[in-house]
This record gives structure tokens, sequence and C-alpha cells, in this order.
């Protein structure tokens, strides 16, 4: 078994131990997803660049927090929708080489549709 499906399998044994699947809607894992997604966001505020690539480590624990239930909910609603998250991201790869192709991106942060 791969990684990333024990890492699924144990957040759904989780959640089915505490009955929270009744919860676990697409709908509401997604909306979890954004607030955790912002109280990552908040961990950043108002840092400079410098400071945020060189986090204290009490810094790094919550951020590290926030990344974690990111992925948690991010797998669990993978989980909801029968998708596979390693496809998902290689997959996503795959379109993103065909709109950033090297030779017109590299260097560049513009958007797809401006290069």
């Amino acid at each position: 078994m791969n990684e990333m499906r024990a890492l699924i399998d144990q957040i759904d044994a989780f959640a089915k131990e505490r009955d929270w699947d009744q919860f676990h809607t697409p709908k509401n894992l997604v909306m979890a997803l954004s607030v955790e997604a912002a109280e990552l966001v908040e961990e950043f505020q108002w840092l400079t660049a410098e400071q945020s690539a060189n986090l204290s480590d009490v810094k790094k624990e919550r951020v590290k927090d926030e990344i974690g239930d990111i992925l948690n909910y991010t797998l669990r609603l993978c989980s909801r929708l029968g998708i596979d998250p390693s496809l998902a991201v290689t997959d996503k790869i795959k379109k993103n080489a065909v709109k950033y192709p090297v030779e017109k991106s590299k260097g560049c942060m513009k958007k797809y549709n401006e290069i």
C-alpha cells in the first residue's frame, strides 16, 4: 500500500471513529479547507520575504500544524470524492507544463495567458 493511501485510510478511520462522515460533505470539507488556508496565510501576514524564509521554531511549528490541517482536509475531500491525490498532482503538473513551457516561462512570473 502506498503512503498516500495509508494516510487517507488513517484520516478516514479517525473521522469514522468519531461519526464525522455526516459532517464531512464535500461542501463542508472545502469550506474547512478554506478556513485552514486562511489560518496559514495569517502566520505569514506582515512578514517580510526574508522573515518568511527564516521562521522561528515556534512559528514553524504553527505553520506545520496548519499545513497538516490543510493536507488532512484535502485528503479527506479526495476520499469523499473518489479522487486519487497522487494522480491529481501528476495530471496537474502535466497540464502546467503545457501552459508554462520552459522556453517561455523560465524566470518569468507572468500567468500563462500573458507569456
